[in-house]
């Protein structure tokens, strides 16, 4: 048994999804798990219409309408006109209509869950529809009623024992007939609603399938050939790694390796199962393995870049030393405000992290924190993260930078930009 994982980018239009039905018609005779995300770039245009409602800008229709339309464009390009799949979508797209005519939930991170969502509800009823249509036969399954989170919205922590249980009560039946298509990045709680696995959450959907099932492997397909050692559209002469070991993949993404989710690695590692990172475009290229025993060679170091970072500077009011007390107090409000620290620093009189900015959060953080504390801060910044850096690689990268912040061990160097 097999877990697909295809990205916004494979599907982004009529081509994509033809594509995609290709690479799936290639493992006939296999029992699949199709995961999909939202197409093309719908989760940011799905986040500007959450902006908008919350703020109450004139614009909320004139975004939602251009998010349909792209996604009817893409069902007239496919079926022509008159096919079932635009009512489906038609109704999918009234969850918004109806949530956009009351007033906002005060939960931004509520509303934003219940939104967003719906990218990846369309998208999975067009592919689902998609396969039907050229012959593969596959059912069409609402992933919140199998991956049960908690009410963390925009961060669902997964209730593995529930999961676990429904996934392996209901899949295996479908999959003798059937494949499976369904929603990456969501889930659902006790009281029905809808929750979210954080931002790109989709390749951890398709390890939380693969862990239940037992599946052989999991393949991501994405729009570059495997894994590498930096962002391509940042850096030139990236070099692509044939295979990583577990341990070196948790690293990555624990640093903010795009290419896969941080939470993605762990289900199947426990489990022994490898992931395979290829080019949707190239399928027939190997790609990456991540596996148990994969050697890691790096001819150049690992290069993760994080924009839009945020240095706080957080120091006592009378000017006492920064002490285990007031750091498990700044760790609690962090906690609380669900932000996640990339990179920090003590020293005497003070406490500096590098964090994302994430508007709602960062300012809810600097309301509780100035209740008890100094906090100065400084935004729009870069962090730059070296695995197996070099010297040479350092110095290159900051060449013409001012570096607030800079952090070295024996195998990653991080480095704050300005």
């Amino acid at each position: 048994m097999l877990v697909f994982k295809f990205g916004g980018a494979s599907v982004k239009d009529a081509q994509g999804l033809i594509n995609l039905g290709d690479i799936v018609k290639g493992c006939a005779g296999e029992k699949l798990v199709v995961v999909v995300s939202a197409m093309g770039k719908t989760t940011n245009a799905l986040e500007r219409l959450t902006n908008a409602y919350v703020n109450g800008t004139e614009d909320v229709h004139a975004v939602f309408e251009e998010i349909k339309e792209y996604h009817y464009h893409i069902l007239h390009e496919l079926f022509g006109d008159g096919h079932p799949a635009f009512d489906e979508i038609a109704n999918t797209f009234v969850e918004i209509d109806w949530m956009i005519e009351d007033e906002p939930h005060d939960d931004y991170d509520f509303i934003y869950d219940q939104i967003v969502s719906v990218g990846e509800l369309v998208s999975t009823r067009i592919v689902n529809a998609w396969f039907n249509h050229v012959g593969l036969t596959s059912k069409w399954l609402d992933v919140r009623g199998y991956i049960h989170t908690d009410n963390t919205y925009r961060e669902g922590v997964v209730d593995w024992n529930k999961t676990c249980s429904i996934i392996q009560k209901d899949i295996p039946a479908l999959l003798s007939n059937n494949i499976v298509v369904t929603q990456g990045f969501l889930g659902g709680t006790s009281e029905n609603f809808t929750t979210t696995l954080g931002r790109e959450g989709s390749d951890y959907t398709a390890s939380i399938f693969a862990s239940c099932l037992g599946a052989e492997s999991v393949t991501t397909w994405k729009d570059v050939p495997g894994i590498l050692n930096a962002d391509p559209k940042f850096f030139a002469d990236t070099v692509k790694f044939d295979e990583l070991s577990y341990q070196e993949a948790i690293e990555m993404t624990y640093y903010g390796a795009s290419v896969i989710h941080p939470k993605t690695i762990k289900p199947l590692q426990n489990a022994n199962i490898p992931l395979l990172v290829k080019s949707f475009m190239h399928p027939a290229d190997a790609g990456t393995v991540v596996r148990e025993g994969a050697v890691n060679a790096f001819a150049k170091p690992v290069i993760i870049v994080k924009q839009n970072q945020v240095l706080l500077s957080i120091s006592a009011i009378d000017y006492s030393f920064i002490t285990e007390t007031h750091l498990s107090e700044i760790f609690g409000l962090f906690a609380k405000s669900q932000v996640k620290i990339n990179m920090m620093q003590t020293s005497a009189l003070s406490f500096t992290a590098c964090i994302d900015l994430s508007a709602e959060r960062f300012d809810k953080l600097l309301l509780t924190l100035k209740e008890a504390f100094k906090v100065k801060y400084n935004d729009h910044l870069t962090l730059i993260t070296l695995r197996h850096y070099t010297d040479e690689a350092v110095a290159e990268l900051t060449a013409d930078k001012t570096v607030l912040l800079k952090q070295t061990n024996r195998n990653t160097a991080q480095l704050v930009l300005k």
